[in-house]
């Protein structure tokens, strides 16, 4: 019963399933919330759920913590990401839809010469970052699949749970879940240093734990593929510095500057006319000038105005390539406005787009043809 009812949720595009007791089930469709069903859900199904996802060990978490995390696979249809927990004592669920399907990678909204520039690198760090839901995992398995394809080499992955289930082509590939075959991600990263790769993609660096252990990685000449939820390319900066200790972070500036490849921050917008979304990217790479500003913590916002001098060398910032998404009716005007770091850069951006185009922007409040 509930592989019918996932189908059919998938089926309708959804990106997460919400099942709660004392609820109607709902899913989630170009970033809203929909409703499915009229009927609330008893604690007798979300119970069963727990029954018929959860192994014994996934059980013990949850009785210990309330909570628990893990993977459940469709046969032929989907990967699902699966957090359980407790609420008002009863189970609730949220399945995130993993799709296992290679061709979904293509939809990443990065151009060519980006992807090749991160998957041709030899060595050092490249982050993706955004809010939770924003296809960070999609656009780092796709960068992976390129260098399966591409390049002889060993590639790692750690991640909690597997989401993309990768296949050697070129490269051979091993792909670790936490909790199954790891205990936690920087444990994995260290054991990892001893088994022979040129690759390795951790799910989230979100401790100083695990940061440090990528830091390393890099730095013995590995290249390291991770993600953290930081808003753009410069809070990511700021935020790797922040997890590791005061005392620390003086030398850690230096290592980060040495081995950072790039920055790919990316955020979700609606497309026009309500038909799914599309990922805005700013786009960072680690040049020597950017390298010098992260070094200076004091100069470390410059970094913005470093992106926009650097457009020739594939670097963006947010708005411009919002302001690229407006100019070709991916997305409409307001939804730039609200997107945007700077709504006025954006609006002047879009005043100037629409006069070349011979209409009015929405709110500019001109009148081209009397």
């Amino acid at each position: 019963m509930l592989n019918d009812l996932l189908t059919g949720f998938v089926k309708r595009g959804a990106s997460d399933v919400h099942l709660h007791a004392g609820l109607q089930p709902m899913i989630r469709i170009n970033g809203a919330l929909v409703t499915v069903s009229d009927k609330k859900l008893q604690p007798q199904f979300t119970q069963s759920l727990v029954d018929l996802i959860c192994d014994e060990k996934a059980r013990g978490t949850l009785e210990l913590k309330n909570q628990v995390d893990l993977a459940y696979s469709v046969p032929g249809l989907a990967r699902f990401r699966v957090n359980i927990f407790k609420q008002r004592g009863s189970y609730s669920a949220v399945l995130r839809v993993i799709n296992a399907d290679s061709s979904i990678l293509k939809i990443v909204n990065l151009s060519d010469e980006t992807i090749q520039y991160f998957r041709d690198q030899e060595k050092g760090l490249v982050l993706v970052t955004g809010p939770t839901g924003s296809g960070k995992s999609t656009t780092l398995a796709r960068i992976i699949d390129e260098i399966n394809q591409t390049h002889p080499k060993m590639i790692i992955t750690i991640e909690d749970p597997i989401e993309f289930l990768h296949s050697s082509k070129k490269s051979a590939i091993v792909q670790r879940e936490i909790g199954a075959d790891a205990p936690s991600f920087s444990e994995a990263l260290v054991a990892a240093m001893r088994q022979d790769p040129e690759v390795i993609m951790i799910g989230e660096i979100r401790d100083y734990a695990t940061a440090s252990a990528a830091l390393s990685a890099a730095q013995t000449g590995h290249l390291v593929f991770s993600t953290m939820h930081t808003i753009d390319t410069v809070r990511t900066v700021n935020r790797m510095i922040e997890l590791f200790p005061p005392h620390e972070r003086a030398t850690t500036r230096l290592l980060f500057a040495e081995s950072l490849v790039g920055v790919v921050s990316q955020r979700l917008l609606p497309k026009k006319g309500g038909k799914g979304r599309v990922a805005a990217t700013e786009i960072l790479k680690g040049t020597l000038r950017v390298k010098d500003l992260i070094q200076d913590e004091d100069r470390t916002n410059e970094i913005y105005e470093a992106i926009k001098d650097s457009r020739l060398d594939g670097m963006q910032t947010f708005d411009d390539h919002i302001a690229f998404l407006y100019a070709n009716d991916v997305i409409d005007y307001f939804t730039g406005m609200s997107a945007a770091t700077s709504s006025q850069s954006f609006k002047m951006a879009a005043t100037q787009i629409d006069l070349e185009r011979g209409r009015a922007t929405p709110d500019s409040g001109l009148t081209l043809y009397q």
